[in-house]
């Protein structure tokens, strides 16, 4: 019964100073996530794709979707110093 108490005690595997278990499970789990992001790329290529064959112009969703990321301040200075770029080159 003894040996079983000081199995439970037993510091982690360790080599070279680096606890084994401990880096072996952070690298399975970014692992993990990097294949959830190439799904989830996929799906949203397929996304576009239907919006594409649907005639929607999928350059200005981008666009769009970059907008509705930022702030609606950065939004607003963005597209002020647009307007006024645009102007200065008389369009």
């Amino acid at each position: 019964m003894a040996s079983s108490g000081t199995a439970a005690l037993a510091p982690p595997a360790t080599t070279g100073g680096i606890a084994a278990d401990r880096l072996r499970s952070l690298v399975e789990r970014i692992e993990r996530l990097e294949e959830e992001r190439k799904a989830l790329g996929a799906d949203i290529r397929d996304v576009y794709l239907e919006a594409k064959s649907a005639g929607f112009d999928v350059k200005v969703m981008r666009q769009l979707i970059r907008l509705r990321r930022q702030e609606p301040q950065a939004v607003e200075e963005q597209e002020t110093l647009l307007d006024l770029y645009r102007r200065a080159l008389g369009m």
